[in-house]
C-alpha cells in the first residue's frame, strides 16, 4: 500500500468514525454502535472505498485494546476483592455457560444439519458474551462498580476461563475425533501452572523493582515501556500456554494492583487502550459480511432473535436464583445477551479442523457480529424494563443502624470525601459515608470513620437507608458519569433533598445541575484560582484586590476562564 493510500484510508476512517460516533452518542446509545457502523461502512463487504481486505489481521491487532482494558480492570481488582466474587464467578458464571450452551446447542441441532456434539460446541461458543462490549458500555455508563456491573464482570471472567477447555475439546469433533497425544496431560497442566506462576512472579517482583528505579530516575519513557512490556509478556505467556490473552493481562494487572505506581500506570495506559478499543469495534463491524446477510436475511434474523432471547431468559432466571432483584436481573440479562469476540476464535479453529463448513462459519460470524451491533439497543431496552421493575432488596452495600444515621451523607470516600469528613468532624457534625471500594471501607473504618460499603447510584440502597431523612448529600465520586447517576437517582426519589456535588469541570457542573444538584463546584478551576491567588499574595498584591479578581473570574459561571467554543 502506497503512502497516499495509507493517508486516504486514515482520512476516510476518521471522517466516518467522527460522523457515526457523533450521531450514536447524540441518540443516547453510546459510542460502540457508532464504531460498529463505521466498520461496516469502511469494510470490504460494503460498496464504496475499502479500508483494508485484511479484516482478520486488523481485528487481531486491535485485540490489544481489549487486552489493555482487562489490564486496567485488573489494576482495580485486588485479589481479596476477587475472592469476594467467587460465588458469582464460579457459580453464576459456570451455570450461565452450561445452561445457555445446552439450550442454544439444542436449537442449533434442530435448525441446521449437524451432529449433536458439534451443535453443543456451537451452543457453548455462542453462550459466551463480549468482554470488550460489556466492559466498555459499563465504563461509559459509570456502572462498572454497581451490583449488576460487578456480577456481569464475574460472569465474563468465567467465560474467559471457559475458552481454554472449549479450544481443547474442539479437535474431538473433527474427522480424527481425538485430542493430540504427543504431550501428556500432566505435562500440559504443569506447563500452564508454570506460565501463570511466571506471570505472577514477574508482576510481583521484577516489574515493581524496575518501575521504582525508573520513577526515581524520572525516566518516564522507560517507565511506560516497562508497563507495556509487562502486559505483552503476560499476553505472550498465556497465549503460549493456550489460555486467553485477556486473562493474562487481567492477571498481570491484578498482580500490580498493590503497587504504589498504580495511578501512574493507569494514566500511561489509558490513551493507548482507548484508541485500540475503538479500532477493535471498527474491525468487528468490518467482519460483518453483508452478502451472507442479504442471501439469508430471515434465517439469520431468526438465529439472532432466538439466541439473544435464550441468553436473556437464562441469565435473568439465574440472577433471580442467586438473589438479585428483578431490576438488576433485567439489566444483567440484556447486557450479556450478545455473543462474544472469542466466538471468532472458536469458529475459526473449528473450520480449520473441519468440524464445521464454510456456510456454518459464515453464518456464525454474521450472527455474532449482529448480536454485537444490537447490544446498545438491548442495554437501552433492559434499562427501560428495569426502571419499571421493583428494586426489591438487592442492595449494593450495608444499612446502618437507626441510631447511627447521620444528617450529612457523603457519596464517595476518596480524597475529596475524606477532606469533607474531616471538616465535619472538627465542626462536630455527624456524617456517614458510602464507598464501593471494599478495602478502603475496611481501612477507614479501622480508623474510626463512619463509612459503609455501598454504591449510592443504586436506587434500592437509597431507599433502604432512608436517605430522605438526611439534610444534605455530598457527592464526591471521581467519575463524572457515576456522579450524574448518583445525583439523578437521589433527586428522582427525594426531589426536595439538598445535593452538593464535585465536578471535574464546568461542563460536568452544568450536567450535574441539570440532573438536580443543588450546587456543584468545578474543582480543577477552583484549584487553579487558589494557586493564582496565593501567587498574587506572595507578590505583595493587596488581599482586597485579589478577592475582587477572584469574584470577577467566578462571575457568570467562570466565563473569563472558559474558552469560547
Amino acid at each position: 500500500m502506497s503512502f497516499d493510500a495509507i493517508l486516504f484510508s486514515a482520512l476516510f476512517l476518521l471522517v466516518t468514525v467522527s460522523i457515526t460516533v457523533g450521531i450514536s452518542k447524540k441518540l443516547g446509545v453510546g459510542s460502540v454502535l457508532g464504531l460498529l457502523i463505521a466498520g461496516i461502512i469502511v469494510g470490504p463487504y460494503s460498496p464504496g472505498p475499502v479500508l483494508t481486505d485484511q479484516v482478520e489481521s486488523l481485528r487481531h491487532f486491535a485485540e490489544i485494546g481489549v487486552v489493555l482494558l482487562l489490564f486496567l480492570i485488573g489494576l482495580e481488582m485486588r485479589p481479596g476483592k476477587l475472592w469476594t466474587m467467587r460465588r458469582e464467578v464460579f457459580g453464576l458464571g459456570s451455570l450461565q455457560i452450561v445452561f445457555s450452551g445446552i439450550v442454544i446447542g439444542a436449537y442449533a441441532y434442530w435448525s441446521m444439519p449437524m451432529s449433536a456434539g458439534v451443535a453443543m460446541l456451537i451452543g457453548l461458543t455462542l453462550a459466551l458474551s463480549s468482554t470488550a462490549f460489556v466492559i466498555q458500555i459499563l465504563q461509559e455508563r459509570g456502572e462498572i462498580a454497581s451490583r449488576y456491573g460487578t456480577a456481569s464482570f464475574a460472569v465474563l471472567l468465567m467465560q474467559d476461563l471457559a475458552v481454554i477447555p472449549l479450544l481443547a475439546i474442539t479437535p474431538l469433533f473433527s474427522e480424527g475425533g481425538v485430542l493430540p497425544d504427543d504431550i501428556p496431560v500432566w505435562e500440559e497442566v504443569l506447563f500452564v501452572a508454570g506460565m501463570i506462576a511466571g506471570v505472577v512472579a514477574v508482576g510481583k517482583y521484577i516489574v515493581p523493582y524496575l518501575l521504582s528505579r525508573f520513577a526515581r530516575d524520572r525516566n518516564r519513557e522507560a517507565f511506560v515501556f516497562t508497563v507495556m512490556l509487562s502486559v505483552v509478556f503476560a499476553v505472550w505467556a498465556m497465549e503460549h500456554a493456550g489460555l486467553s490473552m485477556a486473562l493474562g493481562a487481567f492477571l498481570m494487572g491484578m498482580t500490580l494492583s498493590d503497587s504504589r505506581y498504580r495511578i501512574q500506570i493507569e494514566a500511561n495506559i489509558e490513551p493507548y487502550k482507548g484508541i485500540l478499543m475503538s479500532l477493535f469495534f471498527v474491525a468487528v463491524g468490518m467482519s460483518l459480511d453483508l452478502n451472507i446477510v442479504m442471501e439469508h436475511p430471515w434465517t439469520i434474523a431468526r438465529h439472532v432473535f432466538v439466541i439473544m432471547l435464550i441468553k436473556i431468559l437464562v441469565v435473568f432466571l439465574l440472577a433471580l436464583t442467586f438473589g438479585f432483584s428483578r431490576s438488576n436481573a433485567f439489566r444483567m440479562s440484556f447486557l450479556l445477551s450478545q455473543s462474544g469476540e472469542f466466538g471468532f476464535v472458536l469458529f475459526g479453529a473449528a473450520r480449520v479442523l473441519g468440524v464445521i463448513g464454510d456456510e456454518i462459519f459464515a453464518v456464525g460470524i454474521a450472527v455474532i457480529s449482529i448480536t454485537m451491533l444490537l447490544t446498545p439497543f438491548c442495554v437501552k431496552l433492559g434499562e427501560m424494563i428495569a426502571a419499571k421493575a421493583p428494586a426489591g432488596r438487592d442492595l449494593i452495600g450495608e444499612i446502618p443502624d437507626e441510631d447511627n444515621f447521620a444528617p450529612v451523607v457523603i457519596a464517595g470516600f476518596g480524597r475529596v470525601g475524606q477532606v469533607v469528613a474531616n471538616m465535619l468532624e472538627l465542626s462536630q457534625i455527624p456524617y456517614m459515608a458510602y464507598d464501593s471500594d471494599h478495602d478502603l471501607v475496611l481501612r477507614e473504618r479501622k480508623k474510626g470513620k463512619s463509612v459503609y460499603y455501598g454504591d449510592m447510584s443504586d436506587p434500592a440502597l437509597l431507599s433502604a437507608i432512608g436517605l430522605g431523612k438526611a439534610r444534605l448529600v455530598i457527592v464526591t465520586v471521581d467519575s463524572p458519569l457515576h456522579a450524574v447517576r448518583v445525583v439523578s437517582h437521589i433527586k428522582d426519589i427525594y426531589p426536595g433533598l439538598n445535593v452538593f456535588a464535585r465536578a471535574k469541570d464546568v461542563d460536568t457542573k452544568h450536567l450535574l445541575i441539570k440532573y438536580g444538584a443543588t450546587w456543584a463546584i468545578p474543582e480543577a478551576l477552583e484549584a487553579s484560582l487558589l494557586m493564582g491567588s496565593e501567587t498574587l499574595l506572595a507578590m505583595d498584591i493587596d488581599k482586597t484586590t485579589v478577592d475582587a479578581l477572584l469574584d470577577a473570574l467566578r462571575k457568570d459561571d467562570y466565563k473569563l476562564l472558559v474558552p469560547e467554543e
